[in-house]
């Protein structure tokens, strides 16, 4: 059973077309090394290898149901969202499943709405990329928060050469990532970009060496799954309002998720800290691997007169 036909959403268990792990396992950087569980963070893998990950209807589906299951999660703090194998994140949409459809069918389509849906969920999302990510597969890293490259990685939408145009956000996230001269060029031309290109023009948060890849994305989670949730979410909600709001828009909900912060736990505790000069215990946060857990101790009330210099 495919969890597009419907199985409890709580559950995360994955699918046929979209591997979950939760919490997702970091492989060991030696032999000698052990596994370490990440706590807070998942790993949804796209599980179609021998098409090399391309995006029909029915993975779009998958995908956006389980990100969205995850996301109702307060357990899952981070996502990080890859492809099977080595030689693709993602080489695009399933070009076969494409050529049938008419202009009604993909209007009423539930898979194509599936790269906002990803987009849309409040648990950051990165995005671990080797090999290609052309197309969809660029659609689905350019919706994450994130983008972690391997070396091998390689971006573009090329579906101009289909006789087409990006239909899953391209045109306008790959506009705001790296500007509009240069997403006009790539778009118009299908050009690909490799990883050390992308990085240059803004499109990736970092490029690591191409057997690092999913090392570092899990990293990257654990290491904001450890701190506090609620202020992470406020956070990714207020950067990713400057696609969507004018400026004076932008600092006016700014403004109101900042308010909000004030009086809830994680902010009593991390000013607390910040004022005995210790390391903040995030209420229910595991530290991240390598950094020793400090001893639990009630939250203390807000101060009141002293303000952090």
């Amino acid at each position: 059973m495919t969890l597009s036909e419907g199985p409890d959403p709580t559950s995360h268990p994955g699918t046929d077309l979209v591997g979950v792990v939760v919490p997702a396992q970091r492989p060991p950087a030696a032999p000698s090394e052990d596994v370490v569980q990440l706590d807070g963070v998942a790993l949804v893998t796209l599980t179609r290898p021998r098409a090399l990950n391309a995006m029909s209807f029915a993975l779009l589906t998958d995908l956006a149901r389980v990100i969205e299951a995850l996301d109702a999660d307060p357990e899952v703090r981070a996502i990080v969202i890859t492809g099977a194998g080595t030689r693709a994140f993602a080489a695009g949409a399933d070009v076969g499943e494409l050529a049938q459809q008419t202009p009604d069918s993909l209007a009423a389509a539930e898979g194509l709405r599936g790269w906002d849906r990803v987009a849309a969920v409040g648990t950051p999302t990165i995005a671990a990329v080797r090999g290609y990510a052309l197309g969809g597969g660029c659609e689905l890293a350019m919706a994450c928060d994130m983008i972690v490259a391997g070396s091998d990685a390689v971006f573009g939408q090329p579906e101009i050469k289909l006789g087409i145009i990006p239909g899953g956000g391209g045109t306008q996230r790959l506009t705001r990532s790296i500007g509009a001269a240069r997403a006009m060029e790539l778009i118009l031309t299908g050009r690909q970009l490799r990883a050390d290109e992308a990085a240059r023009l803004g499109l990736v948060t970092k490029v690591v060496p191409a057997d690092e890849t999913l090392a570092a994305a899990l990293d990257l989670a654990a290491e904001i799954a450890a701190l506090p949730a609620g202020a992470v979410r406020a956070a990714k909600a207020a950067v990713r309002a400057v696609a969507e709001l004018p400026l004076t828009g932008g600092i006016q909900l700014e403004g109101t998720l900042f308010r909000e912060r004030f009086g809830t736990a994680d902010q009593v505790e991390g000013m607390a800290a910040f004022l005995e000069k210790r390391q903040p215990h995030w209420e229910g946060r595991a530290e991240p691997p390598g950094r020793p857990e400090p001893p639990g101790r009630p939250i203390p009330p807000r101060p009141t007169e002293e303000r952090p210099g």
